[in-house]
């Protein structure tokens, strides 16, 4: 059985090597769709963006982010692609809780580890605009798992950041993923990433939507 470890700098290696495992697998998740032309919904940093622009495969991928501070990290991260002639790569300012006919069209997109930095009574504008608006071939979306936290010592109603506005167990996102596929078109399918624990699930759920609709 797993053991958890009572110390914050190991703690912290864990969720720095959960990070870096998360974007690699949705990069691969991604990479299998054969898309060509990805959003990347809340790109942070630039990170997942950096590892699709490394490969042939994308001709466009575009980051939507609301945060001065990240997007001025991610121009700093991209610099080289952003150089190029013509560039695969395009960073808008905005939030994906808001109408942009420009993000329409797109054969997939990513929403890493960002639906749970939305306050709730914002989740209906979110759907409207990412599922009903842009309406992606395909969405894959990652999340904390609430249930993994005490493996990760933290106390009762401890968020793993700060700025999270909610954690989901696992039952509930997958009753609000469900939910919005119902509504607009998709069908979707459930995994995780990380070491998984017999009860408690992985450190990380994901949704994989797929349009059908």
């Amino acid at each position: 059985m797993y053991q958890p470890r009572g110390s914050d700098e190991h703690t912290m290696t864990q969720m720095t090597s959960l990070h870096e495992e998360r974007l690699n697998f949705v990069f691969r998740t991604i990479k299998t769709t054969g898309a060509r032309r990805v959003l990347d919904l809340g790109c942070g940093s630039g990170s997942l963006l950096y590892r699709l622009l490394a490969d042939d495969q994308f001709d466009e991928v575009t980051g939507l982010e609301d945060s001065g501070v990240s997007l001025r990290q991610a121009r700093s991260v991209l610099a080289d692609y952003l150089n190029e002639e013509p560039a695969r790569v395009h960073l808008i300012r905005g939030s994906y809780a808001e109408s942009n006919p420009a993000l329409a069209g797109y054969e997939a997109a990513a929403m890493v580890e960002t639906i749970e930095h939305v306050n709730p009574e914002q989740l209906s504008r979110v759907e409207r605009a990412v599922f009903g608006e842009y309406r992606p071939g395909c969405l894959f979306m990652t999340t904390p798992n609430r249930e993994y936290n005490p493996l990760f010592d933290l106390a009762p109603g401890q968020f793993r950041e700060e700025d999270h506005k909610f954690e989901w167990d696992r039952l509930k996102f997958q009753r609000w993923a469900r939910g919005v596929a119902e509504r607009n078109g998709y069908a979707v399918h459930f995994g995780g990433i990380g070491e998984f624990v017999p009860d408690v699930g992985h450190p990380t759920q994901t949704a994989f939507f797929t349009r059908i609709g």
